[in-house]
């Protein structure tokens, strides 16, 4: 005769309740003592123990007034689930651990952008930070399902849509205008946004549509698109970086990507006051419950790192 549905999950779970009762019992000598360490009582200790009995079908502990004792049976039952009992404590205090420390292996589905633009070059210092920390850097255009893709967190720009997902913003990423001085020896440098219409503009392709970005400007109270003709689209911003590196053209790109090249010269900022406009980057996780301290330290680096 087939069991009723369930009833397989509830008895494995007093099995693994009764198998930690009777260990309770003989680490403490008897049943009021076990009771004291589990937090239940005397006879809660006895019918756990009970159940346990009924079933695996033998008598486990032979009682007594003033002692209790393992049986021949108990005695070989209990040298076989011992290992196994060590084995959970250890699992819970791994498990623990990770609460309180960085380690481990992240796996973080991360925008190509992101990727290619703010992280590359500077992964090793996190590593080098937590010698713990294994990370796997997954690098896609879609966010996709966290959980059943076994991802523990996701840096996107924009608020996430899930809403079963956890977000939390890194930063507000301002957008600036650059130009290499190769590129504006030959062709002068634009005194407004509007002049850009006659300029070559390396576009850089949007890869949730398909098209172009649109050049936007935000700032002295007003915003405004522009519309620039280019002879260059390209879908890798790393690619647009170096050509306008390279005098190729003028390009839009993140303020705490190119700060450097422009402190040093190498990239002009072409429009100081219509540069107010900026783009959330988030990161995102499946549940605020027990995140492990390795997607926390994750995301502080990244909101370190974009300062």
């Amino acid at each position: 005769m087939s069991r009723p549905a369930g009833r397989t999950t509830s008895l494995d779970g007093r099995l693994l309740t009764g198998v930690s009762v009777l260990a309770a019992i003989i680490e403490t000598g008897g049943f009021g003592r076990a009771g004291e360490l589990l937090g239940i009582t005397t006879s809660g200790v006895s019918r756990s123990l009970s159940r346990l009995e009924e079933r695996v079908g033998v008598r486990l502990l032979d009682r007594t007034t003033r002692s209790v004792s393992l049986t021949d049976e108990g005695r070989r039952f209990y040298e076989r689930v011992r290992p196994s009992m060590d084995s959970i404590e250890e699992a819970a205090s791994m498990a623990s651990a990770s609460a309180s420390v960085v380690q481990g292996r992240l796996r973080v589905n991360i925008d190509p952008f992101v990727m290619r633009l703010l992280l590359s070059g500077r992964i090793g210092a996190i590593l080098e930070r937590y010698p713990g920390l294994s990370l796997e850097l997954i690098s896609r255009d879609q966010i996709g399902d966290l959980v059943a893709d076994g991802v523990d967190v996701a840096v996107r720009f924009g608020e996430p849509r899930g809403a079963s997902l956890i977000a939390r913003k890194i930063a507000d990423l301002k957008l600036i205008t650059v130009a290499a001085p190769t590129y504006l020896e030959r062709h002068g440098r634009p005194k407004h946004p509007g002049d850009l219409q006659s300029h070559a503009c390396i576009h850089l392709r949007d890869p949730q549509s398909g098209r172009p970005f649109a050049w936007e400007f935000h700032g002295k109270g007003a915003a405004f698109t522009v519309q620039t003709s280019s002879r260059l689209c390209v879908s890798d911003a790393a690619t647009m970086l170096f050509e306008c590196i390279a005098g190729t053209g003028v390009a839009q790109v993140f303020a705490v990507v190119v700060r450097d090249l422009v402190r040093s010269g190498a990239l002009v900022d072409l429009f100081p006051g219509w540069a107010e406009e900026t783009y959330p980057l988030y990161a995102s996780y499946p549940s605020r419950k027990n995140r492990p301290m390795k997607v926390r330290a994750f995301v502080d680096f990244m909101v370190e790192m974009v300062k």
